[in-house]
């Protein structure tokens, strides 16, 4: 039986104001792009379709977005993660998805590992976030029937955070896994 299809979206629409830049434009010391690496998680975990949200500097993003996947452009995205959260969740309604692995841009160390333990078992009911010790932290893995409600819930910079508080998402430790670091800082 074939498991149940995840799409998978990297927020990457910020300009990175603590960064100095857009984190969609970073590298790693060896050149990779932290862009590629992100929709690469994604991709080895069998997520598909891969939206990439793209607002900052959006010129110079949409070349590095990879072949796999598809960019979302944010219209505002000086609004917050909610913006690019509420465009993903718009672009990913079109798929057969039934779930939907959201990860941030600034996680150049996010292991496929990760995502995979995250959508192991992900249906359209999924309500579930990675913690790291007790952290919480990306992937998080919303399940298609809280798309609508969480889109209508999202606003400035908080993303699905307090949503997934009040509706008690089910912790999944991935501390084993990586450190669960976002990047604020070159």
């Amino acid at each position: 039986m074939r498991q149940p299809a995840v799409a998978g979206l990297v927020l990457a629409a910020g300009a990175g104001r603590r960064f100095g830049s857009p984190k969609a434009l970073a590298r790693t010391p060896d050149g990779r792009s932290w862009l590629a690496l992100a929709v690469g998680a994604l991709r080895d975990a069998g997520c598909s379709p891969i939206y990439v949200a793209v607002g900052a500097a959006a010129d110079e993003v949409l070349p590095l977005v990879p072949a796999e996947a598809e960019p979302v452009l944010v219209a505002d995205p000086s609004e917050g993660v909610g913006a690019s959260l509420r465009a993903g969740l718009a672009a990913a309604r079109s798929s057969d998805a039934v779930a939907l692995a959201i990860i941030t841009v600034d996680t150049p160390d996010l292991p496929a590992t990760a995502v995979q333990r995250m959508t192991r078992c992900a249906d359209s009911a999924s309500l579930v976030q990675a913690v790291y010790g007790a952290r919480p932290g990306h992937p998080v893995v919303i399940g298609r029937d809280h798309w609508p409600a969480l889109a209508a819930s999202v606003v400035g910079d908080r993303g699905a955070r307090d949503y997934l508080r009040t509706h008690g998402a089910q912790k999944v430790d991935c501390a084993d896994l990586w450190s669960g670091e976002d990047r604020d800082t070159r």
